[in-house]
């Protein structure tokens, strides 16, 4: 695990994953990758007569803010411990972080918990996640760190998802000083015990403790978080699935929750 992608633009959730992905490319000793993807085309102005010069502005005013915000991230990255590199891709966000993601290793996002008309889309995740072939790191907002030393949870449900999340976090977890790995019971069939993740883990020299909760009457999402209060944990491990293929509805609720209200980094795979 090497290269970090790292999502540009001016929302509400840059400064906490700008210093998640650099704190992450130091513990990897990797190689940071700064994508700024937008859909506005200069040339856009000039396909047809009906709105040209309405086109004209907005292009204008959108190469603008580009060049503005990529003069203020490559000054602070210039002061910056890491290798890096910046690129600029005419095409929407989700399809310009998924289509680069074939060569990358991680990708770090914003959770969908901050002001709601400049926050992370939870569509932008759900797209991301769905088509992206790599784990995606989700970062609240008020969390300007990611501290890969620490303690880590992973949230078991014995599903593919789990596993593929799992297998995914291997890197990052060999850092880590304790993995804790929690099932929250409930009632539904898991192909995969907890035994078999911890097992999987020993393989790859990481030691690991094993506990359950019932669900009781909370809310699954709400007895992980606790719980990773209580553990200190820095990060959740965790698998994103669900039924439904459209956009935000993609996610299970667990999921849903998590990507909105949850108060430490999540690192998420499908």
């Amino acid at each position: 695990m090497k290269s970090v992608m790292l999502y540009i633009a001016d929302d509400t959730g840059f400064e906490a994953r700008l210093q998640a992905a650099l704190d992450l490319t130091r513990s990897l000793n990797g190689h940071l990758h700064c994508l700024r993807a937008n859909p506005y085309d200069p040339q856009m102005a000039f396909d047809g007569v009906t709105g040209m010069s309405v086109m004209y502005d907005i292009s204008k005013m959108s190469r603008e803010v580009d060049e503005k915000l990529r003069a203020e991230v490559e000054k602070r990255l210039a002061d910056e411990d890491v290798s890096w590199d910046y690129r600029e891709e005419n095409d929407n966000p989700s399809r310009g972080l998924s289509k680069n993601s074939a060569l990358m290793d991680l990708i770090v996002l914003s959770s969908a918990s901050g002001d709601s008309d400049n926050a992370m889309p939870l569509g932008l995740l759900g797209d991301v996640l769905y088509n992206a072939s790599v784990p995606v790191v989700v970062q609240p907002d008020a969390v300007k760190k990611f501290d890969a030393c620490g303690p880590a949870l992973v949230a078991w449900n014995g599903s593919f998802e789990a596993g593929n999340a799992l297998r995914a976090a291997v890197p990052l977890l060999k850092m880590s000083s304790d993995v804790h790995i929690l099932t929250v019971a409930e009632d539904k069939g898991h192909d995969l015990p907890q035994l078999a993740a911890s097992e999987y883990l020993a393989y790859h020299g990481i030691k690991s403790t094993v506990r359950s909760l019932p669900a009781g009457k909370k809310p699954v999402d709400t007895i992980l978080a606790a719980e990773a209060k209580n553990l200190n944990a820095e990060y959740i491990v965790m698998g994103a699935y669900g039924h439904s293929r459209a956009r935000e509805f993609i996610f299970g609720g667990v999921t849903r929750n998590l990507f909105k209200n949850c108060h430490i980094p999540l690192v998420v795979s499908r």
